[in-house]
């Protein structure tokens, strides 16, 4: 009994070690089943991955090596390309194979009126290709199909928008309008699939592995206190209306209140604002709250998730990422979401500079609060940084962050400056500056004095944009596959609106820092937050806090800090009245993730149908007019006019 026990199990080894499992469930009937992608072994069903199952497909176009040399095969795909009615390129989603046509073929005649993007089914046998034809540059450039029978699925017009060729340059507004062609190039191919992996491992890491339930919320809701623009829904009674969700933020705190305490989703967001690079109207995010935890158990799992669905082909990460306070932020690199992929902070030359009767500097540090002098320092950057490049930074300075003027710095080879500042500043200054600044043969110094807060601003963009202008040069200011991701902690709880009062630097659900608490009834300018941001190459992919858990404290910020009605969030306030647990969460923006991690320069390169940058669907041309009828019906009423 055990000598047949272990050759059946050596046996079924070998089986199951056979490339195509088709083929091998011939060979073992009694303990398999004959289905492409089911096996099962000792009566428990397991499932293989395999794309060709329920197919009429044997391989996929991008499959076929040398050693299925002689299979008998049956591919699908797109004619991308045919000539001399003898050989055809055929794609799919996963690659191009070469087939050729024998001559005589009655193939070789359906051939030849057939446009490219034809959708066909062919089998044939696989052949090596001669060695001077081989094509190294093709995952399949070994063999080609030699071709007995095919069969034309589906007919494409001759013609089309545009040719789907890696190598064409399309405009972005005729990729969108065609979208469903778009989709069919490797780039689009790649990203969606690389998209659909990751998100799998998410879901397997937080559920399978951590114990998370994914719930679906609803998208329909009513209006937000504070935040973004929302899109309004118009209802058939008279003056009511639903609004899109910004994001799940109250159903996940009250999936709280009701003992769920680990929940998880992919979930669709709506902000009605206008469409960036990294932004649409309608995004997706990673939606994760947790009752009984802490920011730094939150951080800790948010470096795990990433960890484990990080595709391998990507460089490796190291957790834990590194951390910054938002005062760190702000002060080395002006901003909240810094690069951290090349350095050129941002450096204080205040006391370098204060009475040094430099009318320029003596003139912002007198007569406004505030206010200091600081500089950053590039690379190179004599070099290749010209005057009308300069004379673009001082109009950003003047027009967005209202400072008078940027006073450059040009090292000679020799060290030594050009500069207006020269005939101002005295050799023993110039020694401490170079000393200071560590100034090396065609560097670029930017000062800038004014506002802090203003100059640091400006000099945080400017130190981007000219990171981002010498890497086009061909400088290795960054290594394009370097994945930079830092922590931003202790960010106030609010910030100054333009109105005069406060306002939430993030949202009203965040609660402030236990040991700042007390300020929020007297100082709440000073609050600082438990809210986090994970940035990764200078780009915000994911933001956080603990929420606020106490009813009366929620009450408190926002009637008498925040002066919003209660009544809109009244459902809240009573579930936090009836037991909340301590609570807290974070959304990881999945489009922009996928954006950096595909290295696709828009968000819109990894998602399936997105919206322009003025936000429309070219494709379909929405958003659309509607009848008057439709109008009569939800009481919509439409300006005349002019």
């Amino acid at each position: 009994m055990m000598a047949a026990f272990i050759f059946s199990w050596v046996y079924l080894r070998r089986v199951l070690s056979f490339r195509n499992i088709s083929t091998c469930m011939r060979f073992y009937s009694g303990n398999l089943i004959s289905s492409r992608n089911q096996i099962k072994i000792f009566g428990v069903r397991k499932y293989v991955s395999d794309v060709n199952s329920f197919t009429w497909r044997t391989h996929t176009c991008g499959e076929l090596r040398s050693e299925h040399v002689g299979q008998q095969v049956t591919l699908c795909g797109w004619v991308q390309f045919h000539r001399m009615g003898k050989f055809i390129t055929l794609r799919d989603g996963y690659g191009v194979t070469q087939l050729i046509i024998p001559e005589k073929s009655p193939v070789g005649y359906l051939m030849k009126n057939l446009s490219l993007e034809s959708v066909l089914k062919v089998e044939g046998t696989v052949v090596q290709r001669p060695l001077e034809e081989q094509n190294k540059k093709m995952a399949t450039g070994e063999i080609e199909v030699e071709v007995v029978t095919a069969d034309v699925l589906g007919k494409s017009k001759p013609n089309l928008p545009f040719n789907i060729r890696d190598f064409q340059k399309v405009k972005e507004s005729l990729r969108l309008m065609y979208r469903y062609l778009d989709l069919r190039t490797s780039n689009l191919q790649k990203n969606l699939r690389l998209r659909s992996n990751v998100t799998m491992k998410m879901r397997e890491f937080l559920c399978k592995h951590h114990g998370f339930v994914d719930i679906e919320t609803p998208t329909l809701f009513r209006r937000t206190p504070g935040g973004a623009q929302e899109f309004v829904v118009p209802t058939h009674s008279p003056g009511k209306f639903y609004s899109l969700t910004q994001s799940p933020q109250q159903f996940k705190q009250l999936l709280m209140v009701g003992a769920l305490d680990r929940y998880f989703q992919i979930a669709h967001c709506y902000r009605d604002e206008g469409a960036k690079a990294d932004r649409q109207p309608e995004f997706t995010q990673v939606d994760i709250e947790m009752s009984f935890t802490s920011a730094d158990r939150i951080k800790s799992l948010v470096e795990g998730l990433l960890q484990y669905s990080w595709p391998k082909e990507a460089s490796n990460l190291s957790t834990p990422f590194p951390k910054l306070t938002y005062k760190e932020a702000m002060e080395m690199y002006g901003t909240d979401k810094p690069d951290t992929r090349f350095d050129m902070k941002i450096i204080d030359v205040t006391d370098i500079f204060k009475n040094q009767n430099i009318e320029i500097f003596d003139k912002v540090l007198m007569n406004k609060e505030n206010s200091s002098i600081k500089a950053i320092v590039i690379p190179k950057g004599a070099l290749h940084i010209n005057k009308s490049l300069l004379e673009k930074f001082e109009e950003i300075g003047k027009c967005l962050y209202s400072l008078e003027g940027l006073v450059n710095i040009f090292v000679k080879e020799d060290l030594n400056w050009k500069s207006i500042l020269c005939k101002h500043v005295s050799l023993e200054l110039q020694q401490k500056l170079k000393k200071n600044l560590e100034l090396q043969p065609h560097t670029l110094v930017l000062i800038s004095a004014g506002e802090t807060r203003n100059v640091l601003q400006l000099l945080g963009k400017l130190r981007v944009e000219c990171a981002a202008y010498l890497q086009s040069k061909g400088l290795n200011i960054w290594n394009p596959k370097d994945f930079n991701f830092l922590w931003v902690v202790d960010f106030p709880l609010f910030l100054p609106s333009d109105e005069g009062g406060l306002e939430p630097a993030h949202h009203p659900f965040t609660a402030p820092q236990e040991q700042d608490t007390h300020l929020v009834y007297s100082n709440p300018a000073a609050v600082r937050s438990q809210h986090y941001d994970l940035v990764l190459n200078g780009q915000e992919i994911a933001g956080g806090s603990i929420r606020i858990h106490s009813s009366e404290l929620q009450k408190y910020v926002l009637t008498d800090i925040l002066k919003e009605d209660l009544t809109e969030l009244q459902h809240l306030i009573e579930a936090l009245e009836s037991g909340c647990p301590p609570h807290g969460g974070i959304a990881i923006g999945l489009d922009r993730l996928m954006c950096i991690l595909s290295g696709a320069s828009s968000i819109r390169d990894v998602i399936a149908f997105p919206k322009s940058l003025d936000g429309k669907d070219l494709m379909s041309g929405a958003p659309a007019k509607i009848s008057d009828e439709l109008k009569k019906f939800y009481f919509i009423q439409t300006p005349p006019s002019n």
